[in-house]
């Protein structure tokens, strides 16, 4: 058969072909050039030229890293449209030819800000990462097995951690506060709030500053990351970190918390339901249950936008396979849409789920499931 026809046996459209090998050498530009980020994250080249502008030998004195490939890395940079050159030189003479790169606000901000709600670094170095682990992927995909949280490494991790926190530190507060049905129960003196799979426990510590009242409990499966959540923590009296399963909240004590949060986890874990209906025996009758996941579409729709492409992406390569290294996982994947929620919340107990009115926080939605 003729390797230009396609499955309804009509021969392909030289425009489309052309058109879709573009997209792809898009993609592949677009990843070669993430690693590219990844590096200069990673060395710290960003944050030396975020201080001055450089030229190839000034970055590599001031970054230990080799001056031929300082050059070929600024070069890069700038082709790519990251950096501006600052002044002419052709680069191959005397430092006082060399050209000066630059690194503009926008850009500096994006790369080396972690406080900015723009901090974008983090999901390059967790490209890099995923990358590493494709030869265990694969494998994964013809096994039916997983690749677990813990096997992606520290990049993965605290790049999670990092792309989160802006949004838990600066906008969490008063994006809660918009609400005054969840406000009012966090406002309660000594109100006791879970943050069941709390990771890096940025979210954790948002709603401890945002609730100074409020003893707020973070639990995480993952001990390096219960391990940095108490390192980010310091001097935070309100707040406690513990290793403990979110199935096993209720073994804490039944009735304990005026409130319990599940940030952007949900869908990893092997057994939602068990999670929801221990969460569900640990708050109080008159406490809220919030779920903040993915601002997916309520339905497969092919094609998606660029929220739903990038949660498939998570989805493919670090959550699913991280939920399918657990025995009898249910499989969730990134990609939980309310209908899938609203199962699972009715088999734990509750009565419904309904959409809380947060809008532009990051690509999340704000869930509250009723008793």
């Amino acid at each position: 058969m003729d390797d230009a026809m396609d499955r309804d046996g009509d021969e392909a459209d030289d425009q489309a072909v052309e058109e879709f090998a573009g997209w792809v050498f898009d993609r592949f530009l677009g990843g070669m050039e993430t690693l590219s980020i990844h590096i200069g994250s990673n060395l710290g080249l960003y944050a030396a030229l975020r201080d001055a502008p450089s030229t190839a030998a000034e970055l590599a004195a001031r970054t230990g890293i080799d001056r031929r490939y300082a050059r070929e890395w600024l070069e890069q940079q700038a082709t790519a449209g990251i950096l501006d050159v600052a002044s002419d030189g052709d680069g191959e003479g005397d430092d006082d030819d060399q050209p000066r790169f630059r690194l503009p606000a926008a850009q500096a901000e994006v790369l080396t800000d972690p406080a900015s709600l723009g901090y974008s670094a983090p999901l390059a170095d967790m490209f890099a990462a995923v990358a590493l682990r494709m030869p265990d992927l694969t494998d994964a995909y013809r096994s039916g097995g997983g690749v677990p949280w813990a096997a992606f490494g520290a990049a993965v991790r605290d790049g999670q951690g990092d792309i989160n926190r802006p949004w838990f530190e600066h906008a969490l507060a008063n994006a809660l506060a918009s609400v005054p049905r969840v406000h009012d129960v966090l406002s309660r003196p000594d109100a006791g709030i879970a943050d069941v799979a709390c990771g890096h426990g940025w979210s954790t510590i948002g709603l401890a500053r945002a609730y100074p009242d409020a003893i707020v409990d973070g639990f995480d499966i993952d001990a390096p990351s219960i391990e940095a959540a108490l390192e980010h923590a310091a001097g935070l009296e309100n707040v406690t970190f513990s290793e403990l399963r979110g199935e096993q909240l209720a073994d804490e004590g039944e009735d304990r918390y005026d409130a319990a949060f599940v940030f952007e986890a949900l869908h990893d874990m092997p057994d939602p339901v068990a999670v929801l209906a221990s969460i569900r025996r640990a708050v109080r009758s008159d406490g809220v249950v919030v779920v903040m996941d993915e601002a997916v579409a309520e339905t497969f729709s092919p094609p998606g936008d660029d929220v739903e492409r990038a949660m498939y992406g998570y989805s493919l390569l670090i959550c699913l396979p991280d939920s399918m290294s657990a025995p009898d996982s249910v499989a969730t994947g990134t990609v939980m849409r309310q209908a899938t929620l609203e199962r699972y919340a009715r088999e734990a107990g509750f009565s419904a789920v309904g959409i809380l009115p947060i809008e532009g926080f990051a690509a999340f939605r704000f869930y509250i499931l009723e008793r």
